[in-house]
């Protein structure tokens, strides 16, 4: 089938986004979330291996939880994307305030007092530094538009059960 031009203005290459990027969560932690964020500032952006060696010699409390979650989310990434260790670096790292439980302590004549134990949600982004982060399926000439611009259609696997034709993204 032959398309028109207006038609091929929308559609004049295709461009898939790869799944490269794999968190996990770690919700509700009893932690400070400055206490974590501490230690989550000394490994974003290091290599998989070496931050499992800088978690383990570090001496802080916060550690433990974390390397949990830098583990799980390795694992994660071996799993849905078959990636190897040696290839994954982390992406993004981020602590975000979870909630505070409130307790009563008693306390001399009969009196309380309010405790309020912090915690944290750790989220921990692993990516696949081996793959590409795009792949381009199909192109055709391109069309030029009255501003003298290229359309070029960004489509994510995620929208597959959406019908896309009603959707359509102009990278500018």
């Amino acid at each position: 089938m032959v398309k028109s031009s207006k038609e091929r203005l929308f559609d004049p290459q295709v461009i898939i986004k790869k799944k490269t990027e794999v968190y996990a969560v770690g919700r509700h932690i009893s932690l400070s979330a400055d206490k974590a964020r501490r230690v989550i500032d000394q490994i974003r952006g290091r290599s998989y291996e070496e931050t499992l060696m800088i978690l383990e010699l570090m001496p802080y409390r916060a550690c433990y939880p974390i390397f949990k979650l830098v583990y799980s989310a390795a694992a994660n990434a071996s799993d849905s994307m078959g990636s190897n260790e040696a290839n994954l670096i982390i992406s993004k790292a981020e602590v975000n305030e979870g909630t505070r439980t409130k307790k009563l302590k008693p306390r001399a004549r009969g009196r309380s007092f309010r405790i309020k134990r912090t915690t944290c949600h750790i989220t921990v982004f692993v990516k696949d530094i081996s793959l590409d982060e795009y792949e381009q399926v199909s192109s055709y000439p391109p069309v030029k538009t009255s501003r003298k611009k290229f359309a070029i259609q960004v489509y994510n696997p995620m929208y597959d059960e959406v019908d896309i034709t009603g959707g359509v993204w102009d990278k500018k």
